[in-house]
């Protein structure tokens, strides 16, 4: 799966927390300044052809939805940080994390009892 451009990412990220979008309801979302509607309109065009969307014409108008899960996305993309800056080692990739993070003590009992889940 491609990694998708930052303007990519940003209309993808409208279009999987809406479902279903027309341009004109992604550009509404999009922060100001608003990109002008062909601008839009062409990076659509080019998640179409990526596999990211999928069009539906209704009317004589396309209706835009998505063609990859989010989910499926993120997770892939997380395999990829893990192997490409945490030599694949999970345990080195959490760590960093919580390092960097200010966890509280309910975010570390959280976490425990994931970890603690997981044992056979």
């Amino acid at each position: 799966m491609n990694k998708l451009a930052n303007r990519e990412e940003q209309i993808m990220q409208i279009v999987w927390r809406l479902k279903t979008v027309f341009i004109r309801d992604i550009i509404e979302e999009l922060p100001a300044p608003k990109p002008h509607y062909n601008t839009v309109a062409t990076i659509v065009k080019i998640l179409v052809k990526k596999g990211f969307l999928k069009s539906e014409m209704l009317g004589n108008t396309h209706q835009y939805s998505p063609a990859i899960d989010f989910e499926a996305y993120r997770d892939e993309h997380l395999v990829n940080i893990k192997k490409k800056y945490f030599g694949n080692s999970f345990p080195k990739m959490i760590a960093h994390f919580a390092k960097k993070e200010k966890l509280t003590n309910a975010e570390i009992e959280e976490l425990k009892r994931i970890i603690e889940s997981q044992k056979p």
